[in-house]
């Protein structure tokens, strides 16, 4: 991973957005992209959908993502989100 995008991964904050409630199960470990690559205590189904808020720079953008894939070691294993604007196309 670039020095780049281990800084932006760093500063930002990804939230699972559930009706008013969000819950801050990832660790941010890399933002490149349409890709965000978060580690979590939870495991997802590839294909969920997900309603996220992205907190990064001072800026909060709220987007839908698809599970895409879980990759590496079951120890460290590693979740693929694939962003999507409103209207279902990659931003």
């Amino acid at each position: 991973m670039s020095g780049a995008a281990l800084s932006e991964a760093v500063a930002a904050r990804v939230l699972v957005v559930e009706g008013e409630r969000s819950h801050d199960v990832f660790e941010v470990v890399e933002l490149a992209d349409a890709i965000v690559r978060v580690r979590s205590p939870l495991l997802f189904e590839v294909g969920e959908e997900l309603s996220l808020r992205i907190e990064q720079g001072g800026t909060v953008t709220e987007v839908t993502a698809r599970v895409r894939a879980h990759v590496g070691p079951e120890a460290a294993r590693i979740t693929e989100l694939e962003l999507q604007a409103t209207d279902g196309t990659p931003p």
